[in-house]
């Protein structure tokens, strides 16, 4: 994107015969060598606006009739009219009619013939000037569709997916929503990009593994890739409230009055129990990564309390080892939007994505570094690969220190053990911040201080062997970077942004759909500690993870918990900690009993991925001198009192 753009409206041109001219200058045809960059060559004020029902071959609301989901297109006019086919960008979300999207929460609005006049965000606006189409779709039971919302499941997913088809010559699509008359999609050429952020990023997830034809690219922002652990962390409940919840939370009036059976499904089939039924199974896109085609560029904060790094981590794995094409940004912030925390270079990057992956342009980002990584507020670095080569395991031995409960951690096998009691009002901010002090409610182990940094890069992995007092328990797993530092306010609201009063414009604006929108800043805290990462479980799973089973008190038993992937580096003169505690308050939900449970350190320890493996941990902590315990430095940021996330 020209910088002379970035920061202005663009104006359509005067007349259709200079757009026509320009375009001719500037189409691969005319250009004097392969084009680089698509160009705001086609008026935006004058796109054609147009809505129309795609077939999904679904009855998801039983009415006898298959499901028919709205599609509202805008396009540019020119090429058509010059015989030329353009690509599409394609957001298919539940959201546009009861919540909004984007900072502003825009909805759809519509004129009097039912064609669309504001299209959320800022996409069309920026795109359909440069020679894209862009469609926003209606999942199954929302705004103007038919059918029913299912959460992730099989509606949802051929929602969008029949549209892919449709774009591609193998659906059938209608111009009104119960009529008989046929819309051909004659102006693309079916190379399809999905976007869209948390539920939405979370169907280009699910259409990009059903290996749909003509899906060339998928850019997940704060994705769910597998239901069950948006709700469950092995087995320990999440929240306080099950899919049947969000099902109604975004079903249009209409639906709400013909699925009660969708909704008694998503109630009977999703038990409170976190076992692992059929319902989940159907949810679960990482067991079909095999089946992905498209490319992946990938958008997550680390601070993400609502779709947590779990997501980012086992599907960026699951793609690596199929051989997808992936690219991927990680944030400090909460679950924001990556245009209201690096809005220039987002539009800037977002923008070469698509003309190299649906325009096919030679504009190097394939060969860029593949991921982008906020070390603190608005400074970034790269890596040429991630987590970057030279990336290994450790692993990491809790062991008994001078004081019960305040242990050491390091490489050696650890002796001993460490008691608890779960403690339902504390978290883990306040397990950290007393974690050279001995508290009933956790089990501490701390490196000294680091005598270089040290980098943790992707998913760790924390196991136990716990014997509890009662027959139910949850544990909390958590890993700690001790030491000051400023980052983002991702408890805060905005989690990580404050929203100004300034508006900056990307794209060309029509009436009724202004590309100008309110700029952000980065709302930072200074902390004296950092939760990295973070992983939950019912103990009562540690011999089948989908399904839990009562515990004998007194019986020892040994579970792993899976901790979110993370890119962090802990500086020299900081400590490492990791903590084993119960209910992390409003991360998870407390057990039916209140357990005390005894940790037997010589079968704990924690597997953490190191940029340089177990030697890079050995160096950092060689002649490493314990910290003087009770520091002043500042707290670090509570955890984000819970309220209904919605994804």
């Amino acid at each position: 994107m020209s910088t002379r753009m970035r920061f202005t409206t663009w104006r359509p041109l005067a007349t259709a015969a200079i757009t026509l001219l320009v375009a001719a200058f500037l189409t691969p045809a005319a250009a004097h060598g392969a084009p680089r960059e698509s160009r705001p060559v086609y008026s935006y004020e004058n796109a054609v606006r147009e809505a129309v029902w795609v077939d999904t071959g679904l009855d998801g609301d039983s009415d006898g009739k298959t499901d028919r989901v709205a599609v509202d297109i805008v396009r540019p006019r020119e090429p058509a009219a010059q015989g030329r086919k353009v690509p599409v960008i394609m957001d298919a979300s539940p959201y546009y009619s009861c919540c909004g999207r984007g900072n502003d929460s825009q909805r759809k609005t519509y004129d009097a013939a039912g064609n669309v006049v504001q299209m959320p965000l800022f996409y069309d606006n920026y795109f359909v000037p440069r020679g894209y189409a862009f469609v926003g779709v209606d999942l199954a039971g929302t705004n103007r569709s038919d059918g029913c919302v299912d959460v992730g499941g099989r509606s949802d997913i051929q929602s969008a997916k029949a549209v892919v088809d449709w774009l591609n010559g193998r659906a059938r699509a209608y111009t009104t929503r119960t009529g008989v008359t046929t819309a051909e999609a004659g102006w693309t050429n079916g190379r399809t990009g999905m976007i869209g952020k948390s539920w939405d990023g979370t169907i280009a997830n699910g259409v990009a593994a059903t290996g749909v034809k003509g899906l060339r690219t998928i850019v997940p922002i704060a994705a769910i890739s597998s239901w069950y652990d948006y709700y469950f962390a092995q087995g320990a409940p999440l929240y306080d409230s099950g899919p049947d919840w969000l099902s109604d939370y975004v079903d249009s009036p209409e639906a709400r009055a013909r699925c009660a059976a969708v909704q008694r499904r998503l109630v009977d089939e999703a038990p409170r129990t976190g076992d692992l039924t059929p319902l989940w199974t159907e949810r679960d896109y990482v067991e079909d990564a095999r089946k992905v085609k498209a490319s992946v560029f990938l958008v997550h904060g680390l601070q993400d309390l609502n779709v947590r790094t779990k997501h980012l981590g086992q599907w960026w794995d699951a793609l690596a080892k199929n051989g997808v094409e992936r690219k991927i940004w990680l944030s400090q912030t909460g679950h924001v939007d990556p245009f209201d925390f690096r809005r220039a270079a987002w539009v800037d990057t977002l923008h070469r994505w698509f003309d190299h992956e649906l325009l096919g342009y030679d504009n190097g980002i394939d060969r860029a570094p593949m991921a982008d990584i906020e070390r603190h507020p608005d400074r970034w670095v790269t890596s040429a690969v991630w987590p970057p080569h030279g990336t290994r395991t450790a692993t990491l031995r809790p062991s008994t220190g001078v004081a019960p409960g305040v242990g050491t951690l390091g490489l050696r096998k650890g002796t001993g053990t460490a008691v608890f009691t779960d403690d339902p009002r504390l978290d883990e901010t306040e397990w950290a911040a007393q974690i050279d002090t001995p508290t009933p409610g956790k089990a501490g182990f701390v490196t000294g201080p680091l005598t270089r940094d040290l980098r943790l890069s992707g998913s760790s992995q924390v196991t136990v062997t716990a014997t509890p007092t009662t027959a139910t328990a949850h544990l909390s797993a958590v890993l700690v970077d001790l030491g000051p530092d400023t980052v983002r306010d991702y408890a805060a609201s905005g989690e990580g942004i404050s929203t100004l009063t300034d508006r900056t414009c990307w794209g060309a604006s029509s009436t009724g759909d202004s590309a100008c929108f309110r700029e952000t800043a980065a709302r930072t805290a200074d902390v004296g500690r950092t939760v990295v990462s973070r992983g939950w479980a019912d103990l009562g799973t540690y011999a089948d993870p989908g399904k839990g089973v009562p515990l004998t008190p007194g019986r020892a038993y040994t579970l792993t918990l899976d901790l979110a992937a993370t890119d962090h580096v802990v500086p020299a003169g900081h400590r490492l900690a990791l903590i084993v505690a119960g209910t992390d308050r409003d991360l998870i939900d407390p057990p039916a009993d209140t357990p005390t449970l005894t940790l037997d350190l010589s079968r704990t320890s924690a597997r953490v991925p190191f940029v340089g493996g177990a030697d890079a941990f050995a160096r950092a902590t060689s002649a490493a001198a314990p910290a003087a315990p009770g520091d002043r430095s500042p707290d670090g940021l509570r955890t984000p009192h819970r309220t209904h996330r919605i994804p």
